[in-house]
């Protein structure tokens, strides 16, 4: 893969950012950039980007990287744009840069030595590659990697396995590790800012899917590093808790996602309706089983969201992004 260009978000946790920056060292095939974009813009997170330009200067990474020190770039944010935001950016970043190859990560995962080399044998066949993961504790992380479209759901039965060919199709990505290239960015734009935080990755997905060949791969590139609290629901499969910020989004949300289909021709407001009862339940399972929350709290976070949500999907003058956007 040439010109690969790592983009990480951050935001207030530089002692996990630290933890990432500290993997990269570590890779068996230099990274061509790495993009560090914070969403605090914090003197803290500058200064740990810094230091790792120097030790990427001085030579003290596995292999030497071609762009030497140059090759990492802080972009601090005015304010806060949450995950969704801080990835738009840290793409378009990349793209007017020249990146060929763009590989997303959150700044609470560590790299495997030889992830880059992992990924590149699926370069060739697939537009996106979406690598395995380690949980926290060292064992296997499941991705619901199958989005149901007349739904606008995942699939919380997508088997887990592989069936020995390596790989498995997918219609959705992961900012923890999507991998897609140059293409796929210039048909596309970079993701929507708008989502802030949730479903921004998984409509990304969907839309490469439309355009571009996309797989979930067996090959383990990343390992977890921040331990959520959790629910174990069966076999690798968790529940992993939640805030009610994040339950607002994922109601909320769900009216730009309308949109998007609706421009696919996948939208379907019976079904949609139903996948939208049923993330509202997955929500209120979340709240009660894994966060132990305020009841009335959680779910006038989840009603508020999803009135949002139908404000945004009643707007005639919203518009999709576009590589007019880049």
């Amino acid at each position: 893969m040439e010109k690969l260009a790592i983009v990480i978000v951050t935001y207030k946790r530089q002692q996990l950012l630290d933890t990432l920056l500290d993997s990269l060292l570590y890779l068996q095939n230099a990274p061509w950039r790495v993009i560090v974009v914070d969403n605090e813009n914090s003197a803290a997170a500058a200064e740990v980007v810094e230091l790792y330009r120097r030790l990427v200067a001085e030579g003290l990474t596995a292999v030497p990287w071609p762009e030497g020190q140059d090759a990492l770039v802080y972009v601090p944010m005015a304010e806060n744009t949450g995950g969704a935001g801080g990835f738009a950016e840290g793409v378009r970043q990349a793209y007017r840069l020249g990146a060929e190859w763009f590989w997303l990560m959150d700044d609470d995962v560590a790299v495997m030595p030889n992830a880059i080399a992992k990924l590149s044998k699926w370069a060739g066949p697939f537009d996106v590659v979406q690598g395995s993961r380690l949980d926290y504790d060292g064992g296997p992380f499941y991705w619901q990697y199958r989005f149901i479209e007349p739904l606008g759901m995942y699939d919380p039965l997508a088997p887990a396995g592989f069936d020995g060919s390596g790989f498995k199709p997918t219609n959705a990505m992961c900012f923890e590790g999507a991998l897609f290239d140059r293409h796929i960015v210039q048909k596309l734009g970079p993701p929507d800012a708008r989502f802030f935080i949730y479903w921004d990755d998984c409509v990304y997905g969907y839309l490469a899917s439309k355009v571009g060949a996309s797989a979930v791969v067996e090959d383990v590139v990343l390992q977890r590093t921040r331990d959520i609290h959790h629910w174990e629901v069966g076999g690798v499969r968790q529940l992993n808790g939640s805030s009610n910020m994040t339950r607002r989004h994922v109601m909320r949300n769900r009216g730009h996602m309308a949109h998007y289909l609706r421009l696919q021709g996948d939208y379907n407001p019976l079904l949609f309706g139903l996948g939208t009862a049923a993330c509202a339940a997955k929500e209120a399972i979340r709240l009660l089983a894994v966060d132990r929350g305020d009841l009335k709290e959680g779910a006038t976070a989840l009603f508020d969201g999803w009135r949002e949500a139908r404000r945004i999907m009643a707007d005639s003058t919203w518009k999709p992004v576009t590589p007019d956007d880049l």
